[in-house]
């Protein structure tokens, strides 16, 4: 018999060493683990949260999100926060986080956006090959890419990193058919997906450009909750005006014992004790109304909406161009923009049609543009309804009025400032007595407009953080500016009263008054 042979290889090393085992983390009992366990816990979050102490309002925050046990502390923070006096003892259904800046919001979100996609089995309630979403909304996705950061880096726990199945730029794909997605705020991004949590990051603040604003987006998210049992929706944010869902939501259900909604309001240093006090102090001197709102969680008082949904819905019309009319004499106003910014050159241009201001046309030009191509498209839509003079925002700068004269058309500055021009053109929607075109960004653009008071208690008239309101300061442009009175004298004194209702006699008084009226409107005294 043959004697069997060793090949050794040459990076053979003999060792007396034991070969190390790969340790593999386990928890004691996870179906009995919450949420608090798991954030204590040195084998998973422990470790991004160092001061436990300074984390002790969102420990009871999340102890009401999810109907946990709460500590005497936690349940004075807890009253404190919500207005309420017993804690929950179940999940709920919606969250409301008013919460002032730099409370460590993002962070916790993003532990819950784990949690939630980690640690709860949706299995039951999908069909085969179908994928629960968290959603994280915010007004771009730079920014609900802060919390998506912090979720990747909870994810790299080697508890959790075995569950990764992809990662993209904008979220991550679970082995447990769940993904997290990072969007923006809009109501057409958010639809055809099974949403098993909807995390609305500084919702305050979404822009409503694009007919997106955050009641249509909360609006079209609903529905995709509806088959999960256990879904959460989480609306958190720093305040700003007293419009919007997180205001509708917070005054609602503030304070009310709600079994599915909660709504929660704390100031910065309630949320995050280990904020330095002397900075927040310097804050609130150099701008208390804006710090109560940035820190103290305060919505706004001198802000509030100037134009409801209901009034501009009232004037608009199905249209969205009306051709020019011979016979008819049409005004135009621009909003004209540099091309390099974030501002559109914006174009109106109406008529008056039975005394009615009316809208017929609307040009938008978004950045980037060339100024002198967009104010020769502009020149010949105005000699298509044979206009030869416009008027332009009080600020146009003077490449546009040399612009257009290079097409034979005069642009003349507004004598007025926009905040005058948006305070005339509100009677006319109030009243009824304007006629819009089907416009979507006009739309979201009036809605958005704000009123602000100053400390002079001068008001002023404007967009909102973020916004715009190119196309709808062009469009009162126009429709203020035609001319039309907002009240017209009845010469007849029919309004005078009667002696005899039938007859409809007039009384003596207002029959010589109303002769003198005739007599001096024929001498052209009265108009």
């Amino acid at each position: 018999m043959r004697t069997r042979r060793h090949r050794e290889r040459l990076d053979d090393i003999p060792t007396t060493t034991t070969p190390k085992k790969r340790v593999r983390l386990r928890l004691e009992d996870p179906d009995h683990l919450t949420l608090l366990d798991a954030f204590s816990d040195p084998r998973l979050f422990a470790k991004f949260f160092k001061d436990p102490e300074s984390w002790l309002a969102w420990t009871a925050l999340i102890a009401a999100a999810f109907g946990l046990p709460m500590s005497a502390d936690q349940l004075a923070i807890y009253r404190k926060c919500t207005g309420r006096t017993d804690p929950p003892v179940e999940q709920m259904r919606e969250l409301v986080l008013v919460v002032g800046r730099r409370g460590g919001k993002s962070r916790v979100l993003a532990l819950i956006a784990t949690w939630l996609s980690a640690f709860v089995d949706y299995k039951p309630y999908l069909d085969p090959g179908e994928r629960g979403v968290v959603q994280v909304l915010a007004a771009d996705r730079d920014q609900a890419k802060i919390i998506l950061r912090y979720v990747k880096a909870f994810f790299k726990l080697p508890m959790l990193a075995k569950l990764i199945e992809r990662e993209t730029q904008f979220g991550l794909d679970l082995t447990n058919s769940v993904a997290i997605e990072v969007t923006t705020a809009s109501f057409r991004s958010v639809r055809g997906r099974t949403v098993v949590a909807a995390l609305a990051d500084e919702i305050a603040f979404w822009n409503d450009e694009g007919a997106n604003p955050d009641a249509e987006v909360i609006k079209a998210i609903r529905p995709s909750m509806a088959t999960i049992p256990n879904a959460m929706l989480l609306l958190a944010s720093s305040p700003y005006a007293r419009k919007g869902v997180l205001w509708d939501m917070h005054r609602q259900y503030h304070g009310k014992d709600d079994p599915r909604v909660l709504s929660w309001q704390a100031a910065t240093e309630v949320m995050n004790p280990s904020i330095d006090p002397k900075w927040l102090t310097e804050q609130y001197e150099r701008d208390p109304v804006s710090a109560s709102a940035e820190y103290g969680a305060q919505f706004r008082t001198d802000v509030e909406a100037f134009i409801a949904a209901e009034a501009v819905d009232a004037v608009t019309s199905d249209e969205r161009e009306r051709p020019y009319i011979a016979g008819k004499r049409y005004y135009a106003f621009a909003d004209p923009a540099g091309g390099s910014g974030k501002d559109s050159f914006t174009l109106a241009i109406g008529h008056v049609e039975d005394r009615i201001p009316t809208l017929d046309v609307i040009r938008e030009f978004k950045p980037p543009f060339s100024p002198k191509a967009v104010i020769e498209q502009c020149a010949d839509v105005l000699k298509q309804y044979g206009i030869r003079k416009c008027t332009a925002d009080r600020y146009a700068a003077e490449f546009a009025v040399e612009g257009f004269r290079e097409h034979q058309i005069t642009l003349e500055h507004s004598l007025k400032p926009k905040s005058q021009i948006y305070s005339e053109f509100l009677p006319l929607l109030n009243s009824k007595t304007c006629d819009l075109l089907d416009h979507a960004r006009l739309r979201t653009q009036l809605i958005g407009l704000e009123r602000k008071t100053a400390r002079s208690g001068k008001d002023s008239i404007d967009h909102g953080p973020g916004g715009h309101d190119d196309v709808a300061n062009a469009v009162a442009g126009v429709l203020t500016g035609m001319g039309v009175r907002k009240y017209r004298y009845d010469v007849t004194m029919a309004w005078a009263g009667t002696i005899d209702a039938k007859t409809e006699q007039q009384s003596a008084a207002a029959q010589r008054l109303g002769a003198l009226v005739q007599v001096q409107t024929m001498r052209g005294l009265l108009r």
